[in-house]
């Protein structure tokens, strides 16, 4: 067996060999002796069947176990001349040519291998940022919206007109065409302004009724609206306030905080005041984080840290990114790509850019968790998708087998495990502002 093999760089490699029939005879000869122990021919005893009559019998299958491990046995050979393990490698190798000739077989694989990456002092790269400013307004501002949210409503007793924010309660009926339909009355109706509750138009003109007051409204329904028979309609409301509520005044003291913040001792306003202040400054930390700073410090990795990408990972990215591509693009242009296999070429090559460095980032990733000591376990992929699923109202266990059937978790693992890494290096650099 004649084997040349050669590193392309760090991560990539190629093996060319030629195989001779005589070595694929070999093989065959040992898979015959050992399958004439085990294997069942007809007129003879098992275990004592004769190897030409296994060859007989199994002649193709023998063949291709025999070519199999002729291949297995130039990638060994290959791998001991790159001074490379089986354990290095990624993925399958990629036989890139088998040529049968008459008393020989030529072969090219290409391999790909684990890249070896130095991240070198890479917390360097994290830029020291402020943590982000919330002002006393913005504190008060909170509260009373979170006070509001739990007061109860009263009833207006003066004769003021309705304003947003208000809740009126009134009878309405619809017609068009001076008809009435089907759905569009009410009575007693509890109707908070500027809640977006009815459809647009409607609640402004409420604005500015008072009670007991009487008017009717025009509104036109949208058109992609769920009813075909109103979808696109102009109608006409009359309605009548009953009554009009808003929300009990609550005072910002001490006795706030205690129904704010209960079970905890010596609750006062001030005390309060520093939860939501905290509350506020984590949701500012966590949308500057994932709109900016995340982003941005991943960005740096990715152009400040060099090392060899294994050539077939980036090959599987572009191909993902084209088939993506094609599930957006018309019949007439998909057309044109059959047709036309450079324009399917220039299309993939327009991925190579994007697709290495999504594989980059991947790659480093996974190092700086190492190197930070940082993981996610199925348990904690398993609590996260439970906790969004009951959030939106899903069935938790149902959305977890959606997504481990479509093979989506270990992106979301690895979408955990970045969170978890770029935080950790981003929060080793906040300063007060």
């Amino acid at each position: 067996m004649d084997i040349k093999a050669k590193k392309i760089d760090a991560a990539n490699a190629s093996i060319e060999a030629t195989i001779s029939n005589e070595e694929i005879q070999a093989n065959v000869e040992t898979f015959a002796k050992k399958l004439s122990k085990t294997a069942n021919v007809a007129g003879f005893r098992k275990g004592k069947v004769p190897v030409s009559a296994v060859k007989k019998q199994y002649g193709a299958k023998l063949i291709e176990d025999a070519e199999t491990q002729a291949l297995r046995d130039v990638l060994d050979a290959g791998l001991e001349q790159i001074g490379a393990g089986r354990e290095s490698l990624m993925g399958e190798p990629l036989i890139t040519k088998f040529d049968k000739k008459d008393n020989k077989i030529e072969v090219e694989v290409k391999i790909a291998m684990r890249p070896e990456i130095d991240l070198g002092e890479y917390t360097s790269l994290v830029v020291d940022f402020e943590k982000p400013e919330v002002t006393d307004e913005e504190i008060t501002a909170r509260i009373k919206e979170l006070a509001e949210s739990q007061a109860p409503l009263v009833d207006v007793k003066s004769t003021r007109k309705l304003k947003e924010g208000d809740t009126a309660n009134i009878d309405f009926e619809g017609f068009i065409d001076g008809v009435a339909f089907d759905g569009g009355k009410g009575e007693g109706f509890s109707l908070t302004l500027g809640s977006k509750q009815f459809i647009p138009g409607f609640e402004e003109q409420v604005v500015g009724m008072k009670k007991g007051e009487e008017k009717t409204i025009t509104v036109t329904f949208p058109e992609n609206y769920g009813s075909d028979k109103l979808a696109g309609k102009e109608t006409e409301f009359k309605i009548k306030v009953n009554a009009i509520q808003e929300k009990e005044a609550v005072a910002l003291d001490d006795e706030l905080a205690k129904k704010m913040l209960p079970g905890e001792e010596n609750v006062t306003f001030d005390k309060l005041k520093e939860q939501v202040k905290i509350q506020i400054e984590n949701e500012k930390l966590s949308q500057l984080y994932n709109s900016e700073l995340k982003p941005k410090l991943l960005e740096t990795f990715v152009s400040k840290i060099e090392f060899a990408i294994p050539e077939f990972v980036v090959d599987q990215e572009m191909d993902m990114a084209i088939n993506k591509k094609a599930q957006t693009m018309t019949e007439d242009e998909l057309n044109e790509l059959r047709e036309n296999a450079d324009k399917v070429k220039e299309l993939r090559e327009s991925f190579r850019e994007d697709a290495t460095n999504s594989v980059k980032a991947t790659f480093i990733i996974d190092a700086l968790a190492k190197a930070e000591n940082i993981s996610v376990t199925e348990q904690e992929v398993m609590q996260t998708i439970y906790f969004e699923a009951m959030q939106m109202g899903q069935d938790p266990q149902q959305a977890y087998t959606h997504y481990q059937n479509s093979g989506y978790l270990p992106a979301i693992q690895m979408a955990m495990v970045e969170d978890k890494v770029l935080g950790k290096l981003l929060n080793s650099k906040i300063k007060d502002a």
